[in-house]
């Protein structure tokens, strides 16, 4: 697919996976509409990252995902909508369920309606590996049964079926990407990998919640371009693919190889019982099957953990100001 002059909208783009995708379309010569979440602050978020250039050529919409209005507004004149606006992290799930349901299914159907009405060419829809709970298989292939163990996972179920039903009654060209474990710069301190270093670098202690999880873990880069490859692919209309390496990464691990990585391999760590989820909330294995991946759309990761690992560490430790090492964010 020639980007070029390619009118898309990516909703999330101040996020941390939608800042990456929304400069890697820039690059690519698209016509990018950056839709963000707005506040009174009028940040852009991780797009205030992105080099001048780039910032320079974004058209940015500051609305609310859950506002259906702003959201038919925003998607017309686009060929291309990839829909990244989600509320994530999983412990404020326990704390604000009802936030989960408007953003991430209603803000879902809005993006979807939108869709419909003006005739958008492309939706590719962002899922995660979460909607599987613990595995009963690995690798997992898309077949795997879904159990939600979270009310995060019990919502991007509900949105994942929603993008379905859309493409199955309507025609509507749906793709649902099912990216497994994301990381990289730009991540904000409630994923474990920027959670890990930032404490690292500012104190002799890590704190962590259970150390036996195990992910499989994808460099952002990675997955930006699962997310190119789906939108170019006509034969992924109405698909689910996972995107992912196949190889597991137990958190213990993961903490023990950034630590090593880092020069810090005299850190105490620490397990508090406020970071663990509830017991059986708890997904303790999660470990990606991407052949369909391979064959449909042709993608395949090519950053090995280890160098994933040390761009994170570079990112951090040139932004610490970004984190709070001593909170536990949500």
């Amino acid at each position: 697919m020639n980007w070029t002059g390619t009118k898309v909208l990516v909703t999330g783009a101040g996020g941390f996976i939608g800042s990456h995708l929304a400069e890697a379309l820039l690059t690519a010569g698209a016509e990018v509409t950056a839709m963000i979440r707005y506040t009174s602050r009028g940040d852009w978020g991780n797009l205030e990252r992105l080099p001048s250039d780039r910032k320079g050529s974004l058209r940015v919409l500051a609305g609310n995902i859950e506002d259906s209005d702003f959201v038919d507004r925003a998607a017309a004149g686009h060929a291309v909508v990839f829909h990244l606006a989600a509320l994530i992290g999983i412990p404020y799930s326990y704390t604000a369920p009802r936030s989960y349901i408007r953003t991430n299914v209603e803000g879902t159907l809005n993006i979807l309606e939108a869709a419909r009405r003006h005739g958008v060419r492309r939706v590719i829809h962002t899922s995660t590996s979460e909607v599987y709970g613990s595995a009963r298989f690995t690798p997992m292939t898309e077949d795997h049964p879904l159990q939600a163990q979270s009310p995060y996972a019990a919502g991007k179920i509900g949105a994942d079926q929603l993008a379905r039903s859309y493409h199955l009654s309507f025609n509507l060209p749906v793709s649902i990407l099912r990216p497994f474990n994301t990381y990289g710069p730009r991540q904000s301190a409630r994923a474990v990998i920027p959670t890990i270093i930032s404490q690292a670098l500012s104190g002799e202690r890590v704190r962590v919640g259970s150390l036996t999880p195990v992910r499989d873990l994808l460099f952002v880069e990675d997955t930006v371009q699962g997310f190119l490859r789906m939108a170019e692919s006509e034969e992924a209309v109405g698909e689910t693919v996972h995107i992912g390496t196949g190889r597991g990464t137990s958190i213990g691990d993961l903490a023990r190889t950034l630590l090593t990585q880092m020069g810090k391999g005299q850190v105490e760590m620490v397990q508090e019982e406020s970071r663990k989820r509830p017991e059986e909330s708890e997904v303790t294995r999660l470990i990606c099957d991407a052949s369909r991946a391979r064959n449909l759309i042709g993608w395949r990761p090519n950053v090995p953990l280890e160098e994933g690992l040390r761009r994170t560490i570079e990112f951090v430790s040139n932004h610490l100001d970004l984190y709070r090492p001593t909170e536990y964010a949500l």
